[in-house]
């Protein structure tokens, strides 16, 4: 097949949904499918790059010449509607690659579902977070799980996320306009956990799209021993040598309070005789100013560094406040046989099912601590748990999703044509 993979996430950036998409570009490329990437354009890099058996486009918006319109100067994001700019390049993309299929996330998919239907070409909208309909991305109101979208609501909760009501007006409206074409002109949907996909079929389609959107739950996935042009950060020992010579506990991701940090540490001096806690991950602006006694913090890690941290943790806790749509880092710990401690609602769920960790509450402080100190002072059902996440990450490995992703994309290709795949 000819693939087109639209992301406004991608290397040389850091985070998970930066590591799926390259991941997932050549995991595809490896199995014969000729992909091409389009994603956002950041200053210092090139407009196309070929990377391996991947060539990577990279897309300007219309705000691109001035500086002061972007809210990040390190990254930058694509707007909530389509961008009349990105649409123009992505057709060029078009015309010289004609794919026959493609796979967009995140609000860049605005702009690739108008570009994409001059052509007619298929697209499997890719949902790895809450952005098709909530304005904010993450499903929060008030600071407690969602139910939904709602004008005023959505208008004062993007106000106070985003700093003023001129943005977060503009980005509701922009999400709920574009949501409807979406609806339109998706042919299929493809969420990463069971959590994500109730909330997104209840949030942007209705009970008969069913009959002519396609439907599929496939997570990210782990890949143990990706190629040599798939982007490594860093060397290893470094920071290894950083960690407690004794147990530990460990939490990676965002240094933020979204990640629910501001309620691991306080859970953490919470508990008796206290392991030491390593938190690796990146500075935000919310990030704390000083730590608890006994907490080591490494920013910006390498993935292998953290995979190998992984295996020598006691157990690693995801408290996030928010709803995670699945917790690759709660992926790639019980891979490593270390058992971890999730919150809920999310869908980390999928993730740990009932016999891989445990499960708090959001923002249940003492429940944390109370499923941190079972953890510490069992050493039992650390092995239990940690065996039976071996069994899970079965479920998240390259060569079962990767297949997914093939059928799901062949899907559509078949249904465009009106004749199976051979």
């Amino acid at each position: 097949m000819r693939i087109l993979l639209v992301t406004q996430h991608y290397p040389p950036f850091i985070g998970g949904a930066h590591r799926w998409a390259e991941l997932l570009a050549h995991g595809l490329a490896r199995r014969g499918h000729e992909v091409n990437v389009v994603t956002e354009w950041q200053r210092g890099l090139s407009g196309e790059e070929q990377v391996g058996a991947v060539t990577v486009h990279r897309v300007r918006q219309l705000r691109t010449p001035v500086p002061r319109l972007i809210r990040d100067g390190r990254q930058r994001y694509a707007p909530p509607f389509p961008d009349p700019l990105v649409v123009r390049d992505i057709r060029t993309v078009i015309a010289a690659t004609r794919p026959e299929v493609a796979l967009s996330h995140g609000w860049i998919t605005f702009s690739a579902m108008v570009a994409l239907a001059r052509d007619r070409i298929p697209m499997l909208m890719s949902a790895h977070d809450y952005g098709y309909f909530c304005a904010t991305q993450t499903l929060l109101n008030n600071g407690a799980t969602c139910s939904g979208p709602a004008p005023l609501k959505c208008v004062r909760c993007a106000a106070d996320f985003y700093g003023g009501l001129p943005k977060g007006a503009t980005t509701v409206a922009g999400v709920a306009l574009s949501r409807q074409i979406l609806r339109r002109r998706t042919a299929g949907v493809q969420t990463v956990s069971s959590f994500v996909d109730e909330v997104t079929w209840r949030n942007v389609f209705s009970e008969g799209d069913e009959t002519r959107v396609r439907r599929y739950v496939i997570p990210a996935f782990l890949d143990d021993d990706p190629p040599s042009h798939v982007t490594t950060e860093g060397s290893v020992d470094s920071y290894l040598d950083q960690l407690p010579k004794e147990p530990f506990i460990m939490f990676v991701g965002a240094l933020r309070r979204l990640k629910g940090l501001h309620i691991l540490l306080d859970a953490y001096c919470m508990l008796k005789d206290r392991p030491p806690l390593v938190l690796m991950g990146t500075f935000e602006p919310d990030t704390p100013k000083r730590f608890p006694r006994g907490t080591i913090v490494l920013a910006d890690v390498p993935h292998a560094a953290v995979m190998a941290a992984w295996k020598r943790a006691m157990f690693g806790v995801v408290p996030s406040v928010w709803p995670e749509p699945l917790g690759t880092v709660a992926i790639e710990c019980v891979s490593q046989g270390t058992p971890v401690i999730i919150s809920a609602p999310s869908g980390m769920v999928d993730v740990v099912g009932d016999d891989a960790g445990l499960i708090v509450k959001q923002g249940d402080v003492a429940g944390l601590a109370d499923a941190m100190q079972m953890l510490a002072d069992d050493p039992a059902l650390r092995e239990r748990l940690g065996s039976a996440g071996i069994g899970r990450a079965a479920r998240f490995q390259a060569q079962v999703v990767l297949t997914e992703y093939e059928r799901a994309l062949g899907d559509l290709v078949a249904d465009r044509s009106g004749a199976p795949l051979a």
